[in-house]
């Protein structure tokens, strides 16, 4: 890349149907990027270009492209929305330097919004905000600002304010600028700058001086300034607000109605203006330090001379193949030169660099630093780093939640066996939420997923582009095992056939993870042997063996969390002690000892929220009370209520039609996993006698 200042890497990240894949669309136009605007509703959406997409309105895959605004290169990501595709927003905000979190005018912050919020933070992402829909009935962008304050705890600070409210939505007037911006033309391209309407001229006052206090905190400059009533220069506000946002101390809010083409080209402005650049964001790698052999942090430069850094983010396949995205760092990517993977340490040859528009691909020969490109020939997870040398440096991974809903899927016509195979192995190695694992019981191949619209999506895709028609079982719940007490244990291992023999005896303690412990490890393993009573390097034998044993819990045969074991005592046979004994004696431990931890199910709980209109709120609150959720707050905005609560995943399957019936079609809801909680004694009782008695019915048929 010539210019490294000129270029921003940004996402477009919201809550579902906020209108992010129509601000996009509105950006391709207006930055000449297309010439006739797309939209979701009629499935004529660029970014939107798998068919399935097209179909629901919804956005399942992230898609780049690239656009130019003024003479500056912005490489742009349109995210999905739905949690199911949680680990889309994770990937791209992982390799971007800035995002636009697009929120609805009457929703304002919704359950997708915390998440993004809280996959913002983990990559430490500035990002503006841009208040969309502000021409709906109940459009209300102070209330939305508020809660950005309350609800995701950041300084939002409106450097607009709307000329005019739902259908009298007219435009903005800028209080930087102090200038009223209204769209003209047939779709919003010509943008017209006026003066403030007069009966808008002591609001603007107001707001002008509010947004000038609140940046005030962020300059001792701008302090003084106000404080002697000085004029105060535009481009010292725009400094602040480019500084206090890189920071991420400040959010920046614009208002606009993409669908109406009202609101883009300011912000496209602001994105310019304010978001950093690759040089402006600093990226960090890790290396081990060759003298003393520890990790050490440093920062990559976006030069492309240094030795090329490169993150693979998301691997696709299509007609023409396998690609891999990449965003490089440092260094220059190269058609036919050889790079490092650095886990693997393998060398890899990259055969054709692309330019992604969506689904369509310009061939370049090389990319620099800054640059997001796909490329062919790389066989790689997401998430790996690429080098010019072996052993240079790795960049922080991505974070990948654990998947909380898994169904059996099998070909209805085994002839078809291979092409299911094939496809399920695609689809793992392009969506690493998604989990396949084959039953060890009874060979059925099991998927595991984000929710039931993230299979119901792969269920749909097998059939549509491998051709396999295939059915499913009922979803299953992803239950853990946990003790809730302490127990102690002496267990001892001992077989004699002939020659040597098996001897391992160990003693200890079992309990659950204390809470200040607590680390998102499922297992903790401790050792106090005084005294040699069991050699050191019998140890992690013994560790491995209840590690082993960890998938398949004593109780109902799901995996075991939350689980410390402490070995304190035993003994061991000089000829008959092996790591074998020792391994097999954890094991047995751990089946004759977990009953005595008094153990409990645990269930993955949703975060639920339902928006509905306010005169079915009751049927709404009687129906999630009947499936043990609970509500923790209610909101009234208008005739709409939005309820916020807990739910149990096992209780909220077909929830969508429920929920559309209870409400004439007019409710929506979203959920995303919270935490997991142990399940009533009734409820456990039955889940461990349905496990009891699938197991009898698979020893019978045997």
């Amino acid at each position: 890349m010539s210019d490294v200042s000129k270029c921003r890497n940004i996402g477009i990240s919201a809550h579902i149907d906020s209108g992010k894949t129509t601000l996009s669309e509105r950006i391709l136009f207006y930055t000449g990027r297309t010439h006739k605007i797309g939209e979701v509703h009629d499935g004529g959406a660029t970014m939107d270009h798998m068919e399935l997409e097209q179909e629901r309105g919804i956005t399942i895959t992230s898609a780049a492209t690239r656009v130019q605004w003024h003479d500056t290169t912005i490489n742009l990501i349109d995210t999905p929305g739905h949690v199911d595709f949680t680990v889309e927003v994770e990937r791209s905000l992982r390799v971007l330097d800035a995002a636009v979190l697009v929120l609805c005018s009457v929703g304002g912050v919704q359950a997708q919004s915390i998440t993004i919020d809280r996959q913002m933070a983990r990559y430490e992402v500035p990002r503006l905000a841009f208040i969309n829909k502000m021409d709906r009935i109940g459009a209300n962008p102070r209330r939305v600002v508020q809660q950005l304050h309350d609800k995701l705890g950041c300084d939002a600070v409106m450097l607009q304010i709307p000329i005019g409210l739902e259908q009298n939505f007219q435009g903005v007037v800028d209080l930087i600028t102090g200038k009223a911006i209204y769209f003209d033309g047939a779709q919003g391209e010509i943008v017209r700058y006026a003066d403030v309407p007069e009966d808008m001229r002591e609001e603007f006052e107001v707001a002008r001086q509010e947004m000038l206090e609140a940046l005030s905190m962020y300059s001792d400059k701008l302090m003084e300034l106000l404080l002697e009533e000085s004029e105060i220069d535009e481009d010292l506000i725009r400094a602040i607000v480019k500084s206090a946002t890189l920071a991420r101390q400040l959010t920046p809010v614009f208002l606009g109605s993409a669908y109406h083409n009202k609101g883009v080209q300011p912000l496209l402005d602001a994105i310019e203006a304010y978001l950093p650049s690759p040089e402006e964001r600093q990226a960090t790698a890790f290396r081990v330090n060759s003298q003393t052999e520890q990790e050490e942090k440093f920062t990559l430069e976006p030069d492309d001379d240094k030795p090329l850094v490169a993150m693979a983010f998301k691997n696709v396949e299509d007609p023409f193949g396998s690609l891999t995205f990449m965003r490089i760092y440092q260094g220059k990517l190269e058609k036919g030169a050889t790079y490092y993977n650095q886990r693997s340490g393998k060398k890899e040859r990259i055969s054709r660099i692309f330019r992604m528009h969506a689904d369509q691909r310009i061939e370049l020969d090389h990319a620099g630093a800054g640059d997001i490109v796909a490329v062919i020939g790389l066989d790689c997870a997401s998430g790996e780093t690429y080098c010019a040398e072996p052993g240079y440096c790795t960049l922080e991974s991505i974070f990948v939640p654990e998947p909380v809903i898994q169904v059996a899927i099998r070909p209805i016509n085994l002839k078809d066996s291979d092409r299911l195979s094939k496809a399920l192995y695609r689809f793992r190695k392009e969506d690493p939420t998604l989990s396949i694992k084959t039953d060890p019981e009874n060979g059925e191949t099991l998927i595991a997923g984000m929710g039931e619209l993230h299979l119901d999506v792969y269920v749909e895709r097998i059939r549509r582009e491998y051709k396999v028609e295939v059915e499913t079982s009922a979803p299953k719940v992803n239950y853990r095992e946990a003790p809730t007490v302490e127990a102690a244990f002496d267990t001892t291992h001992k077989k004699q056939s002939g020659g040597s023999g098996q001897f391992a005896h160990i003693c200890g303690i079992m309990s659950p993870i204390p809470e200040e412990e607590e680390d998102g490890e499922p297992f903790h393993f401790e050792e106090k042997i005084t005294g040699g009573v069991i050699p050191a390097n019998f140890l992690p034998a013994i560790e491995k063996g209840y590690r082993t044993s960890l998938e398949k819990g004593p109780l109902a045969g799901y995996p075991v969390v939350n689980f410390k074991v402490l070995v304190n005592d035993g003994s061991y046979h000089d000829v008959d002690s092996s790591d074998l004994a020792f391994r097999i004696c954890a094991q047995t431990s751990l089946r004759e000892n977990f009953a005595r931890t008094k153990p409990a199910i645990l269930e993955p709980i949703m975060r639920i929220e339902i928006e509905c209109p306010e005169n079915f709120q009751g049927g709404v609150v009687g129906d999630l009370a009947s499936r043990r959720g609970v509500i923790s707050a209610t909101e009234t905005s208008g005739a709409t209520c939005r309820l916020v609560g807990e739910i149990p995943l096992a209780e909220t399957f077909g929830y969508s039609s429920t929920l559309r019936g209870l409400t004439q079609g007019q409710g929506v809801f979203s959920m995303e996993f919270l935490k997991y909680k142990r399940v009533p004694g009734a409820i456990q009782d039955e889940i461990v006698r349905e496990r009891n008695e699938r197991n009898t019915d698979k020893a019978r048929k045997r």
